[in-house]
């Protein structure tokens, strides 16, 4: 026994001695924080198999949480495949829905009371398969008291939907130089009344110079044209353009709009992308799109999950430009893969400036 901890010791030294070595390249300036952004974690959480990659991003997380001054972690919905379903379809992974929701809530007990995180519900968050209507275990699995530092940072809840769990949700997130940070996680294809809760939350005078952040599953393409029409059973519904139109557009301080969504098999670059629009009164709102389910893989059931890619936006001590890095901590383990655990494409790896 005594020699099978000092065997799980040094490969956990291991473990954590790679993972600190990967991380110091994605850091451009030692005065600057991080925000993790994570894609959609359903090839993940569908197959028993694969489940184990959502706890290496997550420890990975925490190991690197003081290298990179990591404050918050972002995640883009789609936890789960299936909502509701105790035998997975056919084709639709290898454990029913309950294991599922069980798995990914695993991987984020490593970032309990240690790092907040803040999860998008996505449409296969809801209802049986895929959005038959809006019900949801999210608020089982991830309650309010889960993790001390999110309940710390809530400030609203929308339950005019009937649920006051946190698909529709805001936290306020302290920067240490330049304005502080409204996050505003918005459900699936929002309904009238998010939004009306949304336009209202971010209007109060208390938020007239907090930079806003939307977080929402499905809203742009990997072009960069937001998503006209969402073709699923739901009622009450808005899609990417409608959100801007209703929401981001006539904002004055909604900076960036983070979603997931989206998926191809015809490489990374169409299942990421990034756009400017001005709003309202000429400032510049960015939008991005970050997904990798479908990587990994050669179709949609047949693939790792997405490679364990994450992304890292750096914000520079200068209170305004943000660095992004794409990043794989399974890549990463191993000093085979390692060359392989960045991405340095154009759409891979880049920087904006917020206004």
């Amino acid at each position: 026994m005594r020699k099978f901890w000092v065997t799980s010791f040094l490969l956990l030294g291991l473990f954590c001695s790679v993972f600190a070595q990967s991380s110091a390249v994605l850091k451009t300036d030692p005065n600057s924080w991080t925000m993790v952004l994570l894609p959609d974690l359903q090839n993940y959480s569908k197959n028993i198999q694969n489940q184990p990659i959502m706890d290496i991003m997550t420890r990975w997380i925490l190991v690197n949480k003081e290298a990179l001054s990591i404050r918050v972690v972002l995640a883009t919905g789609d936890l789960v495949d299936q909502n509701n379903m105790p035998v997975s379809k056919a084709g639709k992974g290898n454990v029913g829905s309950n294991l599922q929701w069980k798995a990914v809530s695993k991987a984020f007990e490593t970032l309990d009371d240690r790092i907040p995180y803040i999860l998008a519900a996505g449409n296969h968050d809801f209802g049986f398969s895929n959005s038959e209507n809006r019900e949801t275990q999210f608020g089982k699995y991830f309650p309010v008291e889960r993790n001390q530092y999110l309940e710390n940072a809530l400030v609203g809840v929308c339950k005019a939907t009937g649920s006051s769990s946190l698909e529709n949700a805001a936290y306020e997130l302290d920067s240490p130089v330049g304005p502080d940070f409204l996050i505003l996680s918005l459900e699936f294809s929002p309904r009238e009344v998010v939004i009306q809760w949304a336009k209202e939350l971010i209007s109060l005078p208390k938020y007239k110079d907090y930079r806003c952040i939307v977080l929402t599953h499905s809203y742009l393409q990997w072009t960069g044209a937001r998503i006209e029409k969402e073709n699923y059973p739901l009622k009450d519904t808005n899609a990417g353009q409608a959100l801007w139109e209703k929401l981001i557009y006539p904002s004055d301080n909604i900076c960036l709009v983070i979603s997931g969504h989206i998926g191809s098999l015809n490489g990374f670059r169409e299942n990421v992308g990034y756009s400017t629009d001005m709003n309202h009164s000429g400032k510049k709102i960015h939008q991005m799109v970050f997904n990798a389910q479908t990587l990994g893989g050669t179709d949609w059931s047949n693939n790792n999950g997405g490679d364990g890619w994450l992304r890292l936006l750096e914000f520079l001590p200068d209170g305004k430009t943000v660095c992004v890095r794409t990043f794989s901590p399974l890549f990463a383990i191993s000093p085979a893969t390692q060359p392989f655990a960045w991405r340095k494409d154009a759409f891979d790896q880049f920087s904006f400036v917020l206004e």
